[in-house]
């Protein structure tokens, strides 16, 4: 089913609305006696927009904001790069896949969390540790999928290519590449999210800028207003990228067919 693009906008818009009114509602409307969402531990929705106005108003967040979005794009690219260039190589080279397949497995196993003071003692507080905590969040989810999208290649449409004459560096643009982009796409739309993730984390344990700076000041003060009005713009930033991506998405993904339940 199709759903027009308007329609579409009007419904996101109702459930977030929908959410807002339970926010207000529940942090202001006592009920018997109780309020639903205390408002010492859940703000309002109007405070925290008012929180949101006054720090681009005030200009204190433009800073922080740089900050995370180089730590974001930097850990997004070479994250996305590396997960692209692995996965090819693993899913073109089965021997080498299958020596390095309990490594990959354990690698990408290990917290995260724990894996972030190690980036700190070795790269410093600055940006770098939080590009590396970045890149092995993104890494992982972009290799997979680029992984399993050139093993997903036809064998008849690849034995047509070879029967047609096809060198390996005709196969790769015009069969393992196409075939692989949408599977790439898919893992960058979550990789965005978890390169803010890698950084976000990284900032908030030990850093002197960033979002995720603010967010641990206004915790370590009680700032709830503070802290919802971060996790706002970080949520906004969210987006914002991955409007960039999917805008990206549609230009070189022009050739695939609408999915039969996609959108109009």
């Amino acid at each position: 089913m199709r759903i027009h693009p308007l329609k579409l906008f009007l419904l996101q818009a109702l459930v977030a609305v929908a959410f807002l009114v339970v926010w207000h509602v529940g942090s202001k409307v006592p009920i018997a006696g109780k309020y639903l969402l205390p408002e010492f531990f859940f703000s309002t929705p109007l405070d925290v927009l008012g929180r949101v106005v006054k720090l681009f108003a005030g200009g204190t967040i433009w800073k922080h904001l740089w900050i995370t979005l180089a730590e974001t794009m930097l850990a997004f690219v070479i994250g996305s790069a590396g997960g692209i260039a692995v996965g090819f190589w693993f899913a073109r080279q089965p021997l080498v896949a299958a020596v390095f397949d309990p490594y990959v497995k354990m690698v990408n196993a290990l917290p995260r969390v724990v894996l972030a003071p190690i980036f700190m003692l070795w790269l410093g507080l600055g940006i770098w540790s939080k590009v590396a905590l970045g890149v092995t969040l993104v890494f992982f989810i972009v290799f997979f999928n680029v992984y399993q999208g050139v093993k997903e290649v036809s064998p008849v449409v690849l034995a047509n290519a070879r029967l047609m004459g096809m060198n390996e560096r005709q196969l790769f643009r015009n069969v393992y590449w196409p075939s692989a982009l949408s599977w790439m796409f898919s893992s960058l739309h979550t990789s965005v999210g978890f390169a803010l993730v890698g950084a976000v984390v990284g900032e908030y344990l030990g850093s002197a800028a960033g979002l995720g700076y603010l967010i641990h000041q206004a915790e370590g003060v009680f700032d709830v207003t503070g802290v919802f009005a971060g996790m706002v713009v970080l949520s906004a930033f969210v987006l914002v990228i991955d409007w960039v991506v999917t805008r990206i998405e549609h230009r070189l993904l022009v050739w695939r067919p609408p999915a039969a339940g996609g959108q109009a």
